[in-house]
């Protein structure tokens, strides 16, 4: 009996030596911090690591994680200078620097941070308006930041960045907004156009410029190569009939081959002969009735000499009735035609 009891007694001695080993044994991770009081007083702060405390006398309060924390904050109502009701979403970036000002200064660090947050953004957004708020988050986020470290350094906290994640103003003032940047994006689309009309039409304006003057001066060099072509000719012309020497009976018939053309043209209602033409036509006869000179065998044969003749006097007739025609015609017209007849064509044998 009295063994068992010695030996429950060794149990229990045994199990209350590994529980107070166990609870003077800490180990803290690595970023982060657990403070200390000992007899209900602060004592200390365990840093990373293995630590001993004394059990029953020193009580160790939970971690305290001393890396960069990101906390974001749902959306506040914010009333801007111009009476604009807008919810603004933020985000902090903040540290714990001292685990005893953390836990001792404050009772929920947290919590303050996100009221003295709000607190900060409606009065620094108070003193805008709208437009300077969707404008001056850079402004507002150096505000914020400045404010919230000056507050929270006596807590042990460093604020190391404070973002706007959205400021959403009202419905209706979001479909001004977009009407506004609609209008905007016409009002350059059509500035756009137009100064690519303008330019389009400059450059067809130049274009039409250039072939106007290449035109020109391909009719300039056309119109001066067709002068020289004519100057050419007429003095080939010129100079042939000098080299020729034509009588007035060639001269004659040619001008009576030129008249009838005169008359052809749809629009010849009134044209006039000169007295000169009567003279042709005289010369015209003469030349045709005036004895050719025979040839040998012409003089042998008699019938072609006959035939001859014959030939001479059809063509003196013809060349008469040709000057009757015309002036039937120029009589038509209505045209004098004093002068026109031609003298009657004597047969010189």
């Amino acid at each position: 009996m009295e063994a068992t009891a010695f030996l429950i007694a060794g149990v229990i001695v045994a199990l209350l030596a590994v529980f107070t080993v166990v609870r003077a044994v800490r180990i803290v991770p690595q970023a982060r911090a657990r403070n200390v009081e000992r007899l209900g007083r602060y004592h200390r702060t365990l840093k990373p690591g293995l630590s001993v405390v004394i059990p029953y006398i020193d009580r160790v309060y939970p971690v305290i994680d001393l890396r960069e924390q990101v906390v974001s904050f749902k959306p506040q109502p914010v009333i801007t200078e111009d009476n604009l009701v807008v919810e603004i979403d933020t985000v902090l970036y903040f540290q714990v620097t001292d685990p005893r000002a953390a836990f001792y200064e404050i009772a929920n660090f947290l919590q303050a941070v996100e009221q003295l947050t709000v607190t900060t953004l409606r009065n620094v957004v108070g003193s805008m308006d709208l437009e300077k708020t969707l404008t001056s988050r850079d402004t507002i986020n150096s505000q914020l930041r400045g404010v919230l470290d000056e507050a929270t350094g006596k807590w042990g906290l460093r604020v190391n960045r404070v973002e706007i994640k959205a400021i959403d103003p009202p419905q209706s003032i979001k479909d001004a907004m977009q009407k506004q940047m609609r209008a905007e994006r016409d009002k350059r689309a059509a500035i756009l156009g137009a100064e690519g009309q303008r330019q389009s039409q400059i450059l067809t304006a130049e274009g039409d410029k250039q072939a106007a003057v290449l035109r020109a001066e391909g009719n300039r060099t056309a119109e001066i190569l067709k002068a020289e072509g004519q100057s050419r000719a007429i003095d080939e012309v010129f100079q042939a009939v000098h080299r020729n020497d034509p009588d007035p009976k060639l001269l004659a018939y040619q001008y009576l081959q030129v008249l009838p053309q005169l008359a052809q043209g749809s629009g010849s209602t009134f044209w006039v002969i000169p007295s000169e033409v009567t003279s042709a036509l005289q010369g015209v006869s003469r030349a045709f009735t005036e004895a050719l000179p025979q040839s040998p065998a012409t003089r042998e044969n008699p019938s072609t000499d006959e035939g001859a003749a014959q030939a001479a006097n059809d063509t003196a007739q013809a060349a008469e009735a040709a000057a009757q025609a015309l002036a039937d015609a120029a009589r038509a017209n209505g045209v004098p035609t004093e002068g026109m007849r031609p003298a009657p064509v004597t047969e010189d044998r």
